[in-house]
């Protein structure tokens, strides 16, 4: 059975996820989305509503496509030691920019240096969504401005609940 992870942290799931993870799907047997804790970050949403959102975007990405199996998994371990965990075979990573890439260049680096058999797959980020971060997508939700075009109504309706 061929795993795949797509680990981040979420906060909050965006339309630029969902399409990482709807183009993943065809790639593995079993796509588990790895939700980190990673409290260096302050996220504004707590590791259950993170949990949550993320489960309920992957219930109907997985009912659209006939099933398929998607696994939400929160983690606070280093990303390798998870896929160990999850039994992940390959991280899948999307890059929007260059900045991403060389992020994304020295994580592969690290990673392949503490277990080598674990392959790292780079899925470019839909042109439409490459503006996409959620760091920006709660600035201007905190600013009052209208994130429809970036996340989920669900999504869009817990930032709102958070900025009142």
């Amino acid at each position: 059975m061929r795993i795949g992870l797509y680990p981040g942290t979420f906060d909050p799931i965006t339309l630029g996820h969902v399409d990482i993870i709807e183009r993943a799907l065809p790639l593995v047997d079993r796509l588990v989305i790895g939700v980190a804790i990673n409290r260096d970050k302050g996220p504004l949403f707590s590791l259950e509503e993170r949990v949550a959102m993320v489960q309920a975007e992957c219930d109907v990405i997985s009912a659209k496509n006939g099933g398929a199996e998607i696994v939400v998994h929160p983690f606070e371990n280093l990303l390798i030691d998870c896929a160990r965990d999850v039994g992940a075979g390959v991280i899948i990573r999307g890059l929007r920019a260059v900045a991403d890439f060389e992020y994304e260049f020295q994580m592969v680096g690290m990673n392949r240096a503490l277990d080598s058999s674990i392959e790292t797959v780079f899925l470019m980020a839909d042109a439409r969504r490459q503006a996409i971060a959620s760091k920006l997508v709660k600035e201007i939700a905190r600013l009052g401005g209208d994130v429809s075009k970036f996340v989920k109504p669900s999504v869009q309706d817990a930032l709102l609940k958070k900025y009142r």
